[in-house]
């Protein structure tokens, strides 16, 4: 099966959605497909990658997102058919919806994979009251369950909407490259630091406001307030940097510049005590998993599906900078805590995760062929 893929919320420094993909790629591939990808440039215009065929297409900056992204329908619909695939994977559930249609028309399959709640992002991140917020999500749901064969959720928090409204919605949790995210020593023989040595912590999350990065910050603040020397460090890009770096100041924040080589990550990142994920709107929490492959156990919100995916591997917390205090302190007296954040991380991998998207590309081929016959 030659498989093309479609993302347009992607960029250079961007995590969850860009290292899926290159993950899914790479088992499509090991597992006897062919893989293509479309992404916003910039970057060579094809590059042949261990993920498959990359196209790079040029793309229009979204001011203060750090995103690009592909508008010209004309343009891909031209590159899509010159591709030729046998069935079609969307990672965008907005700016790309009429590719479903493209597929249904020339006679082939499509997935689109849910990646963000909208529910959330309608409720949260508009002015729009919350009954018609939620309305206008389930409208939008139900229009991208219309355009495609079959939608992938990579949580059950994620899938929750659109089962709502009747739509079927597979659960496809990602993974995590067990072999790249480990941890520095054995965990089971972690010892947290002693009274008055330092605690090292690492936020987990893109700095943009549906990860609500701030809560990060605040949490440092209760903690230096109730006498803990503590450090954090935050990884990664976004457009909140320079309010953070701002709000930060006086604080024991470190940030870092984005670090593309992983393994070089995975060492940083194992380094830490406790891992803070405050993102209430993730539909899975890709960087917690990482950090916690690394045996670092994570604080998370009980929102979303961090809860989902964090388990016995951390700690479960109201968004409020007291009560992820709390769980760090928690996490920092819980024996065994590191083990059980590697355990934990070890139920998820790419290899299944891979095999249960093909499951659901061929059921749809499977349909489409007894429709056809029917």
């Amino acid at each position: 099966m030659h498989i093309l893929r479609v993302a347009n919320f992607v960029s250079p420094t961007s995590g969850g959605i860009k290292t899926a993909l290159r993950a899914w790629g790479e088992h499509y591939r090991a597992l006897g497909h062919r893989a293509s990808l479309i992404i916003p440039g910039p970057g060579p215009e094809i590059s042949e990658e261990p993920q498959g065929t990359v196209f790079r297409v040029p793309a229009t900056p979204i001011p203060g997102t750090g995103y690009s992204l592909m508008w010209d329908r004309r343009g891909l619909s031209k590159l899509m058919d010159a591709i030729d695939p046998d069935a079609l994977e969307v990672s965008d559930r907005s700016t790309t919806r009429w590719m479903g249609r493209w597929a249904r028309r020339r006679g082939i399959g499509s997935v689109m994979i849910s990646h963000e709640h909208m529910t959330g992002i309608m409720v949260r991140r508009t002015p729009v009251p919350d009954t018609p917020a939620v309305w206008a999500a389930d409208l939008i749901n139900r229009r991208s369950a219309h355009d495609y064969d079959a939608i992938v959720c990579p949580s059950r928090f994620a899938a929750e909407e659109f089962h709502r409204n009747g739509i079927d919605a597979h659960v496809v949790p990602l993974g995590v490259d067990l072999e790249t995210f480990v941890p520095t020593g054995d965990p089971a023989e972690y010892v947290p630091p002693a009274p008055g040595e330092k605690v090292r912590l690492v936020h987990c999350g893109r700095l943009s406001p549906e990860k609500r990065p701030a809560l990060s910050i605040e949490t440092v603040r209760e903690l230096v307030r109730r006498g803990m020397d503590v450090e954090m460090t935050v990884f990664g890009h976004g457009p909140l940097r320079d309010r953070l770096l701002e709000r930060s100041r006086n604080l024991p924040v470190v940030f870092h510049s984005y670090i593309s080589d992983r393994a070089e990550l995975a060492a940083q990142m194992g380094a830490a005590d406790v891992a803070v994920a405050p993102g209430p709107l993730e539909t899975f929490g890709l960087a917690a998993l990482e950090v916690m492959a690394c045996g670092v156990p994570a604080v998370c919100t009980d929102e979303g599906a961090l809860q989902e995916v964090v388990g016995e591997g951390g700690y479960v917390a109201p968004s409020s900078p007291a009560a992820f205090a709390d769980g760090v302190e928690e996490l920092l007296r819980r024996p065994g805590s590191h083990a059980r954040a590697r355990q934990q991380a070890e139920r998820f991998n790419w290899r299944a995760s891979a095999e249960r998207m093909l499951a659901v590309h061929e059921q749809v081929r499977e349909q489409r062929q007894r429709g056809r016959r029917g």
